[in-house]
């Protein structure tokens, strides 16, 4: 059994790692390049950096900001946000990430998947849904541009089109759970993992300790990723990997 990984998580805006609720109302967090060599001491398994502001801005990710980032840390870098084509991606791997995120362009053209799956490798490319219930629907619906846009896609559906089309990593975020601090949406990923056989990172909704047993326990995902309790220092990495192997789950 591979062993589970915890993953922090700068979501950027302008140069500055910002946190929210539901996707709105972001605090300034602090400098990123800071923030990532702390999660670097800590012992993270890698770092997402998502620019998230730069599709709805219509603008490329900030490259120097990345290289920054990239300088501090030794674990694996996903690196996502304003990316629209094949060069966009190389351009990031050449600052420093190690994969990278493909999200709102990816739902506009489903070919930018495997195009760069043909170019850098399958395990280079993580698609990354953002998921909101729909009641009436009875379903996950995609949503696009920073989670301010729906879409007609269904998310189970949606990953396994980009698991076809080359994707090696899904990154999904619950909206209905982010920043909540109320636990994983243990429905959503227990579905996710029966319909495609790539690793899932669980994002949104992380509060407590429990929380992360509660994840690896009740489902199959891969990796876990937090944001503001590792921000805010309400809890350390160590304290994670440190309560997971009490509680028997397999980290590095």
């Amino acid at each position: 059994m591979l062993a589970k990984r915890i993953i922090p998580c700068l979501d950027v805006d302008h140069g500055r790692v910002k946190k929210g609720v539901n996707f709105v109302n972001l605090t300034d967090v602090g400098d990123p390049t800071e923030i990532a060599a702390a999660y670097e001491e800590q012992g993270a398994d890698e770092l997402v950096f998502l620019d998230i502001t730069a599709t709805n801005e219509k603008r490329k990710a900030i490259v120097d900001t990345i290289e920054k980032v990239a300088s501090q840390v030794f674990m694996p870098l996903t690196v996502g946000g304003g990316i629209h084509s094949v060069d966009d991606m190389q351009r990031l791997l050449k600052a420093g990430a190690d994969k990278v995120a493909v999200n709102s362009a990816a739902v506009t053209n489903p070919e930018l998947i495997t195009e760069g799956a043909e170019k850098f490798g399958s395990q280079c490319i993580v698609l990354a849904i953002d998921s909101k219930w729909d009641a009436e629907a009875g379903r996950y619906v995609v949503y696009v541009n920073g989670g301010r846009k729906a879409t007609d896609l269904d998310v189970i559906e949606w990953a396994k089109q980009g698991v076809a089309a080359g994707a090696g990593e899904l990154l999904v975020t619950s909206m209905d759970k982010d920043g909540t601090k109320s636990g994983f949406d243990l429905k959503l990923y227990q579905a996710l993992t029966a319909a495609v056989n790539v690793p899932i990172i669980a994002s949104g909704g992380c509060g407590k300790l429990e929380h992360f047993t509660e994840v690896f326990d009740e489902t199959d995902v891969d990796a876990a990723l937090a944001a503001s309790v590792f921000h805010f220092g309400e809890l350390t990495i160590s304290d994670v990997k440190q309560t997971l192997r009490e509680d028997g789950v397999i980290v590095r």
